[in-house]
């Protein structure tokens, strides 16, 4: 099979789970009833990168999951995880409806100004979520490379430097709380923008 058609063959599935999901966006299996913006982040970004690609996307499942992140975000940026009114503060999740605003070239909504705003006043707050710093790291890197770039090049330097503080002999990272594999994936992909590398994230 080739990469093409695995590509649609994914995009139809991803279509298929939101079109029959309440919510209009999705959860951690194709036949939800319910969603959360984390993973409904992850599929979308799929999406907008397929269609990069030239893999057809229905503009109007596009704008339905950005509804979702409409009604996800407070009046103070910070953006629910999974059901209406769930707000609070979390770095992750407003630097994941942020990213989705810039990559779907919605720079221009209110929802945009609010999550950046969010961001850089939180940046320094410790974090309570269950995937710590490194999952943190790796959407703020995202969010900020989109939105504001001068602060990325600041964050991106501190960011370098704790991490050159917190490398182990072998190269790996482990300040975490979920192993050597996650911390030091998490990292990497946390500094991937200073190469490059993906289309879907370039500014």
């Amino acid at each position: 099979m080739s990469i093409g058609t695995s590509l649609e063959l994914a995009v139809k599935c991803s279509v298929t789970s939101q079109n029959q999901n309440p919510n209009g966006a999705w959860r951690y299996s194709p036949d939800a009833t319910d969603a959360d913006t984390s993973i409904t982040g992850a599929v979308l970004v799929g999406l907008l990168a397929a269609r990069n690609a030239g893999i057809e996307v229905p503009d109007r499942n596009i704008e339905q999951a950005m509804d979702y992140f409409t009604l996800m975000t407070s009046p103070d940026g910070s953006v629910g995880y999974s059901g209406l009114g769930s707000w609070g503060q979390s770095l992750a999740r407003s630097s994941i409806t942020n990213l989705v605003l810039s990559i779907s070239k919605h720079k221009d909504w209110e929802e945009h100004e609010l999550t950046l705003n969010h961001i850089k006043k939180n940046l320094n707050a410790s974090t309570s979520n269950h995937w710590s710093k490194e999952y943190s790291n790796y959407y703020v890197a995202q969010a900020l490379f989109q939105s504001d770039f001068d602060a990325w090049q600041e964050w991106n330097l501190e960011t370098i430097e704790f991490l050159k503080k917190t490398q182990r002999s072998d190269g790996s990272f482990d300040f975490g709380s979920h192993g050597i594999q996650y911390s030091t994936s998490m990292s990497l992909l946390a500094l991937a923008l200073n190469y490059r590398f993906l289309p879907i994230y370039e500014r």
